[in-house]
């Protein structure tokens, strides 16, 4: 063309415009050559397309004969004979190609990608001259796929259950993913070279683990396959961002797997079996056959679909209301005057359990709702007395520095060490990490520190300080002053304390969950206004530092009558810039006495932006985020509630904590028969060996439970994935 034009411009200019492109038109040109198919070619993939077996037959005799045609030729979408025939799943063709032995190269991954059952059947039975299977042996030079996608990876992605089994059966095998901070020489080599490639690999392998079809098929457990897999794919998307949702996206795939799965049983024999499974090899205890191991597991893996299922809830409510029946039927009334009456006779019910553990009234209130009770009993009694005590019932001179404790404040002692020596039980039996882990933990460790800080103080103010002094004259540190102090502090923690009991409430649980969510959202929020507040506050001191005054002793600061010389130091500039939200500071504070007018407007200038900024855009960004975080919450209201309510009754399921506070701290006969047999078994080095039949019968016994808990998961599998 271009010759052309060069030509047409130089002999005959009057016609150029019939040669030369118009300017608004783009000159198109094929780039990549394309090997051309001969006529004979051409009729061969045609006769596959239209799936004819005679035309395809004789043109792969005549080239095996007199080499006419290319058995492996492409046409231009880039398919061969082979892959033409399993996308129209012409098995017949299929397998006549197969025995003249065309190239299979990555059929075997085209047909899985197609989910074509039957095709991927004869190319794993196909073989070589030579007799050698052709399953894995696939040449990835000019494939479509890369390097890490096997024939496995892919039918786990389809998540098809027969290619699946068929891939299995044959002995296949999945590449373990290594962690992201693996510093391998393997993960590091292919990070260098292509990290993208060694990041969609990794999630490659993970999308094939979390295939339900894949899990239920290869895993004896598939419950703790699904937990642990699900768990460790949401620590996965907080690391590797730049694909969170994905892994977030896969989480979620294997937690509604392990809730499908559960769907599946039929009665609450089933479902007692699978719930109660172990997923260790160590022997049941007697006591310890019921105790809900599964369930607890998949309370620590954060499995609040699995946890809040129909089926598992209706088994934890019939055990939570063992003693009576057909509780949620009652009337309102009925149910607030039985749970009166039991909360007023707490402590005749502990006082038979110390006792005799054995006998009715010790064993009624061993039951988990009767527990509840009791406690719940026992701590809105502990609030009355830091009610009494707030109220001053009984009161000493205010002018004396040591006081005596009162009589109120000796019985609100014994619910302190009673709620001190459960936080100590209830960690050493769950152990430090679980016990972190559980915010109300966190908040009852602070209350009961801030307890024993006051009951310190006090002691120390009653030993070294005596007489009647007044008030205004002592020391700002006094022991009492600090203890006072901290003990109004510890009475807020204890009366928020009360909220954890919301939780099984079915209309105050939501709001409780998502109030705690909110506090989140506060602590993210003050994160950004501290720095805009800092920010304020270094710039305000710094033109305010110059005018600081104190004319006839005035005082100074925001607490002052004409709040003046509040910029004067940066401490004062932080309290004024934050009673500012609250509309508690006067504009008065950007004046100075000098007639100054351009510092004024920089000053007010300043202030009105820091406003401006904390008032509209970050309260406003703070009523969004509380507003976004409810609203998720409401969405899933029923799971979340379900989830966290049965973490308050599984607290309750425990054999241990039965006797509330100051019940606890007695020792019972049953917790010092108990001391003495840990103290024979470690000090004096004897262990209690159990009979051979005993542990014969146990072993039989957790043997019969795994067996039936295969045959429950199999059967469920099949039904729901086949």
């Amino acid at each position: 063309i271009s010759a052309a034009l060069k030509d047409v411009n130089a002999n005959n200019s009057s016609n150029s415009n019939k040669f030369f492109l118009p300017k608004d038109r783009i000159p198109l040109r094929i780039v990549r050559a394309e090997s051309e198919l001969s006529p004979s070619e051409k009729a061969y993939l045609n006769a596959v397309e239209k799936g004819d077996y005679a035309s395809v037959k004789k043109a792969l005799e005549e080239a095996e004969i007199y080499f006419k045609i290319n058995i492996n030729c492409i046409d231009p979408l880039g398919r061969t004979a082979l892959l033409i025939a399993i996308e129209n799943e012409n098995l017949e063709l299929i397998e006549l190609l197969l025995s003249f032995n065309v190239y299979v190269g990555d059929a075997l991954l085209h047909a899985i990608r197609k989910e074509v059952v039957g095709a991927v059947e004869l190319l794993l039975n196909h073989k070589k001259p030579s007799g050698e299977k052709q399953v894995l042996l696939l040449d990835k030079q000019f494939s479509e796929f890369t390097p890490d996608i096997t024939p496995i990876i892919l039918a786990a992605h389809t998540n098809n259950y027969e290619i699946i089994k068929l891939l299995v059966q044959k002995g296949v095998s999945v590449p373990r993913p290594h962690e992201v901070r693996c510093n391998c020489v393997e993960c590091v080599s292919s990070s260098d070279v292509d990290s993208l490639r060694h990041s969609r690999s990794r999630l490659n392998i993970y999308k094939a683990l979390a295939s339900p079809s894949l899990i239920a098929l290869s895993s004896e457990d598939p419950f703790l396959t699904a937990f642990q897999l699900s768990w460790e794919l949401q620590e996965l998307s907080k690391v590797e961002n730049e694909f969170k949702s994905e892994y977030e996206e896969l989480s979620r795939q294997c937690k509604q797997f392990a809730k499908d799965l559960l769907d599946q049983t039929r009665s609450s024999r089933e479902l007692e079996i699978i719930l109660n499974y172990r997923d260790d090899n160590s022997l049941i205890e007697e006591q310890s056959g019921n105790d809900l191991a599964r369930l607890k597991l998949a309370i620590k893996y954060r499995q609040k679909e699995f946890v809040a299922q129909p089926n598992c809830q209706q088994l934890l409510a019939s055990r939570w209301y063992d003693e009576f029946p057909g509780w949620r039927r009652r009337h309102w009334a009925v149910k607030m005057l039985t749970c009166v009456v039991i909360g007023l006779l707490f402590p005749v019910f502990s006082v038979c359990y110390l006792i005799a553990p054995k006998s009715p009234l010790g064993l009624f209130i061993r039951k988990p709702f009767i527990k509840f009770i009791c406690h719940t009993a026992s701590y809105l009694t502990f609030l009355f007395l830091l009610l009494l005590a707030s109220q001053h019932i009984a009161r000493s001179d205010v002018r004396l520095q040591g006081p005596p404790p009162t009589i109120v404040e000796w019985m609100i002692l014994p619910w302190v060490l009673g709620f001190i020596w459960g936080e100590i039980k209830q960690m050493w039996d769950g152990g430090l990490q679980d016990y972190i882990h559980d915010w109300w933990n966190l908040m009852d460790f602070v209350m009961n520190s801030l307890y024993l800080a006051t009951i310190s103080l006090k002691i120390v103010a009653f030993s070294k300080y005596s007489g009647l002094v007044p008030r205004e004259s002592w020391d700002m540190w006094h022991p009492t002053l600090v203890a006072e102090a901290l003990f109004a502090i510890a009475n807020i923690f204890s009366s928020l304390r009360l909220i954890s009991l919301f939780t099984a409430n079915s209309h105050l649980g939501p709001l409780q969950i998502s109030l705690g969510r909110m506090l989140l959202d506060i602590l993210k929020f003050l994160f950004i206004y501290c720095l805009v507040l800092l920010a304020f506050a270094n710039g305000l001191n710094q033109l305010y530092f110059y005018y600081e005054t104190d004319e006839l002793g005035n005082c100074k600061g925001i607490r002052c009558e004409k709040q003046n010389n509040a910029f004067s130091t940066l401490f004062e500039t932080l309290q004024s810039l934050f009673w500012s939200i609250f509309g508690l500071i006067n504009l008065y504070v950007t004046n100075v006495n000098a007639k100054h007018e351009f510092t004024e407007f920089v000053g007010a200038t300043m202030f009105g932006t820091y406003n401006v900024i904390s008032l509209v855009v970050l309260l406003n960004m703070l009523i969004a985020m509380m507003n976004n975080s409810y609203q998720l919450i409401a969405d899933h209201a029923d799971i979340e509630w379900k989830f966290a309510r049965t973490k308050l009754w599984m607290s309750y399921f425990e054999e241990g904590g039965t006797l509330p506070t100051p019940f606890n701290v007695i020792p019972s006969p049953k917790s010092l028969w108990y001391l003495v047999k840990w103290l024979w078994r470690h000090l004096c080095k004897k262990k209690i060996r159990r009979k051979p039949e005993n542990n014969a019968r146990k072993i039989k016994s957790n043997t019969n439970m795994r067996d039936q808990m295969c045959i429950l998961v199999s059967q469920a599998s099949q039904f729901k994935y086949h």
